[in-house]
């Protein structure tokens, strides 16, 4: 057996410094069946060195293993380390690899949906969890040693990304953060930041993915490579073969794809239709080239759906009789406690049948714990080929040899837009499984439209900004003004990421400004004038421009109203004359072309058988009729005969068109503050100066660039303290609704603002409305869960615009909820806040029944008749979510309160079935 090379003296010497600098490290490498690349072992001897740090490296390079050791310096110390993650699904999975470590005893979790062993020296959780303990002051957080926060960038997502930057800033200074980001551009920008608000802290930045990323194109089943060696200047250069045979296929293929549609300009290319090769002819051309296990991101439930069913229906079997085996025992162990009932409901057959085959599809709309199921048997290799929409790239550990992307665009929500070189990155970064792969596979589908130097360019940039998405809300403000006070609450957000961002972005600002100050000392200096105050001067003239500018703007819209109002007068047969362009001459009126809801536009024929309509932009001055000719009742000006005839007829009435007229006197003639301007600007000393017009040409120059220094300088005022002010503005809502009270120069919460500091929720201010005005006093505990259901649920672009909902109750309780929405938004807009979300009844039928007691099958069939359908998983999500909601309305309220009572109730009828699998 062939042994490893023994380590040169200078190794060897070097190993044994590090064993006596860096014990536990030592301790820690031991037990890892791998050794440490360079980024790994830096960051973590800085954590044993005391420092924090940021560790920035491509998905899939391993950046856990530093807060894996976190969490083995907090058990040696005997202290405590949070785990956080932005998801609960990758809460669960570390839980699992840190159980599989430690075992249960010394492991936790806490989710919204579990709680394990909270009081364990290592816990994991979501950054929500962690930001409500810092605020409620929780006992659990004594002996917190680390915290690690896995995918930091996440705060960067407008929606939950500031929680993140909440739990940095307020966890104890005795806390040591560990943070693990994608790489982006901006990492000593984020480093610096930490620096300032938590101390010393070590920027590790690694660009290296430990398994090479082949990428390639796809085009019509044959696969090619997207670069071919280098240019010149070291950049990767684009396969030329790639290139024509793009360019051949669509060529020959007629296409009618979304880039392509609606030009005419050329003639459509003659052959057979273009078709994308199928998923099935995909996967059978991975399979063919060893490319397997490969995730395909569809961008679509319905599609990734879609393409499970069509690979099962192909007949294709990727896995042999023991790994059906396997993936039977699985599965069963998974759904042991869903009855046959809700099996049927759920597909859980062609599912099964699916995962057997080696297929899988994997979204937010599947059921959780057949989403979990998948998440386990592609770890396993036992599911060869997950069809997959974009969620899957966010953090759960689901590694492949292959990526495919089937289009690079995808719907955001609102719109179909196209992939930016970062989710591209996030994506292929699947694709490349460390220990296992020798190398990672990118593939996209090529459609004609697709550019492969689009495609090159996604591929290969680098560039991916972290940008803060921190705002201060109602919650977090009554949170700050009882634990901070106001001035301290000012501090603290002027700490936040996003101000640094804000006041570093005005930096540049300031430096054009101060370059502006000095050029206009430099104009100052050349418009000097040895006969008076040339700036003074200037400035009449500037005000004489601008009044007379102003003149003519009110006689242009003076003017081409009079015009209007002569149009108007005009009747079919009149001859009037067109002043000027074209058509100017003589014309007679055909059709007055009056329009109620704009100018009239005649039409008219002139002495040259022209024919078309006029307008008041035709005529600088109002027209009158010069005479009359009788026309018959219907006029064909279609007929070339009609119009000569028409033509003849003007011609012979003898009417003369008038000359031009002299200009119509005007507003400027007789304004008195025009004429006040025009004496001073002739008094002026300044005015009989030699160099006059030299001097007001820098005069001019210094005016214009005074403007931009000025609008220089408000933006810079707007971004400055721009947190605080917004801050302020909440608390002044906040004062005026009862949740602050003022007094002696500082804010103190009042017992409502109690209730709307324990609320977490999107809508808590609305939220904390209905409870102070007793608007769900009434309702039961079903009434109660559909009402609640309207401030957590958020449609879909396709469900109906008016949803059905229970009468009685829970339609007059959503009634005054939308009131007090109604009232609180229009507060919003007077403050200038962010608007609260209205609130959204769609789910409010479904949560009525589930929390009756009704079976699955009654249920989702319910939704469907509504015109509601929904997945099983979106059901479940949005069920748990309302029970979240309920739990903290138990809590706010107590169960001695009727809301308070009622949401117990409910908690407990909702969290049943498929709702309550693989809770804790």
């Amino acid at each position: 057996m062939a042994t490893s090379p023994s380590p040169s003296p200078a190794e060897a010497y070097t190993a044994s410094r590090r064993r006596s600098r860096h014990p536990r490290l030592t301790e820690f490498t031991a037990q890892l069946p791998f050794e440490l690349d360079p980024f790994q072992d830096e960051a973590c001897a800085a954590l044993e060195n005391g420092h924090g740090v940021l560790v920035c490296a491509p998905t899939g390079a391993g950046k856990t293993v530093v807060g894996e050791f976190a969490v083995h310096l907090a058990l040696a110390d005997g202290a405590k380390c949070f785990y956080t993650t932005p998801i609960k699904a990758l809460s669960n999975q570390k839980y699992a690899d840190l159980v599989d470590r430690y075992g249960p005893k010394k492991v936790g979790l806490l989710t919204g949906d579990s709680s394990v062993n909270g009081n364990a020296p290592i816990v994991v959780m979501t950054t929500e969890v962690l930001r409500n303990m810092l605020y409620a002051g929780s006992a659990t957080l004594d002996g917190l040693a680390y915290v690690v926060m896995d995918e930091v960038h996440y705060l960067a997502d407008q929606f939950r990304g500031a929680v993140w930057e909440e739990v940095i800033l307020h966890l104890p200074e005795s806390v040591r953060l560990v943070s693990l980001s994608a790489t982006v551009s901006n990492a000593e920008e984020f480093g610096d930041w930490l620096v300032e608000v938590r101390g010393d802290t070590t920027v590790v930045v690694d660009e290296h993915r430990p398994v090479p990323l082949w990428q390639h194109m796809m085009v019509t089943g044959r696969m090619l490579d997207l670069f071919a060696g280098e240019d010149p200047e070291g950049q990767p250069r684009i396969n030329p073969n790639l290139l024509r045979r793009t360019e051949d296929v669509a060529r020959q293929s007629p296409w009618a794809g979304p880039r392509q549609r609606g030009r005419r300009s050329a003639p459509p290319p003659r052959g057979p239709r273009f078709r994308p090769p199928s998923r099935v002819d995909v996967v059978q051309r991975l399979d063919g080239a060893g490319l397997l296990p490969a995730i395909v991101f569809v961008f679509s439930r319905v599609g990734c759906d879609a393409a499970v069913g069509q690979c099962a229906r192909s007949g294709l079997r990727m896995n042999t009789d023991a790994e059906v085996a396997e993936i039977r025992r699985i599965v069963d162990t998974r759904t042991k406690d869903l009855n046959d009932a809700d099996l049927r409901v759920l597909g859980y057959w062609e599912w099964r049948d699916a995962l057997e085959r080696g297929f899988a599809s994997h979204h937010a709309g599947l059921l959780p714990a057949f989403k979990e199921t998948v998440e386990e048997l592609f770890v396993r290799g036992l599911v060869k080929v997950v069809f997959a929409t974009e969620t899957l790239a966010l953090g759960i550990n689901m590694p492949a040899r292959t990526v495919v992307l089937e289009r690079l665009v995808k719907y955001n929500g609102e719109a179909h837009v196209d992939l930016t070189a970062g989710e591209y990155t996030q994506l292929t970064g699947r694709a490349g499984r460390r220990g296992i792969d020798v190398e990672g596979h990118a593939v996209v589908v090529w459609q004609p439209g697709v550019d492969p130097k689009h495609v090159a360019g996604l591929a290969s940039t680098r560039t991916y900004p972290l940008r803060s998405s921190f705002r201060p809300a109602y919650n977090m403000a009554v949170n700050l003004v009882d634990r901070l006070g106001v001035r301290a609450a000012r501090d603290m957000l002027e700490q936040s990421f996003a101000q640094f961002q804000a006041d570093r972005s005005v930096v540049g600002l300031a430096r054009r400004i101060e370059r502006n100050h000095e050029a206009l000392a430099g104009y100052e200096k050349s418009m000097t004038c040895h006969l008076g105050d040339f700036t003074e001067y200037a400035n009449l003239r500037a005000r004489l421009s601008e009044r007379e500018k102003s003149l003519s703007r009110k006689n242009a819209s003076a003017r081409r109203a009079e015009a209007a109002r002569s149009l108007e007068a005009l009747r079919k047969g009149d001859v009037i004359a067109v002043p000027a362009g074209r058509r100017s001459g003589l014309a007679i009126v055909v059709d007055p072309g009056l329009d109620p809801m704009g100018d009239p536009r005649p039409l008219v024929l002139t002495e040259d058988r022209w024919s078309g309509r006029l307008s008041v932009a035709d005529f600088p001055t109002p027209v009158e009729a010069l005479g009359r000719v009788k026309l018959p009742k219907q006029v064909d000006l279609r007929s070339p005969r009609s119009r000569r005839d028409l033509a003849s007829t003007l011609r012979n009435t003898g009417i003369e068109a008038p000359g031009r007229s002299r200009r119509r006197s005007g507003a400027q003639d007789d304004d008195g503050e025009l004429a006040a301007l025009r004496r001073a600007l002739r008094a002026h000393p300044c005015h009989g100066c030699d160099e006059r017009e030299v001097h007001a040409r820098w005069g001019e120059r210094h005016r214009r660039l005074r403007a931009e220094t000025t609008q220089l300088e408000q933006k810079v005022a707007a971004t400055t303290h721009s947190l605080a002010r917004a801050f302020d503005r909440i608390r002044a809502l906040l004062t005026e609704r009862g949740y602050l009270l003022h007094t002696d120069g500082e804010d103190e919460i009042t017992g409502h603002g109690r209730w709307l500091a324990r609320l977490y929720n999107e809508s808590d201010l609305l939220v904390a409305e209905c409870l102070r005005n007793g608007v769900w006093d009434s309702l039961d505990a079903p009434e109660l869960a559909a009402v609640v259901s309207a401030l957590v649920f958020e449609s879909r672009r396709d469900t109906p615009a008016e949803p059905r909902v229970p009468a009685g109750p829970v339609t007059d309780a959503l009634g005054e909820t939308v009131r007090l929405w109604t009232e609180l938004e229009q507060d919003e807009r007077r403050h200038k806040l962010n608007r609260t979300r209205q609130p959204d009844a769609g789910f409010a039928w479904t949560a009525y029944r589930w929390a009756r007691g009704e079976s699955l099958e009654r249920v989702m069939s319910a939704s469907e008749s509504a015109g509601a359908e929904i997945s099983a998983g979106d059901f479940v999500r949005w069920c748990r979510q309302v029970i979240d909601l309920l739990d903290q309305l138990r809590d706010v309220m107590g169960t001695g309160h009727p809301v308070g009572a009622a949401a117990n109730e409910a908690v407990r009828a909702m969290r049943r079935g498929v709702v309550a699998l693989g809770v804790n």
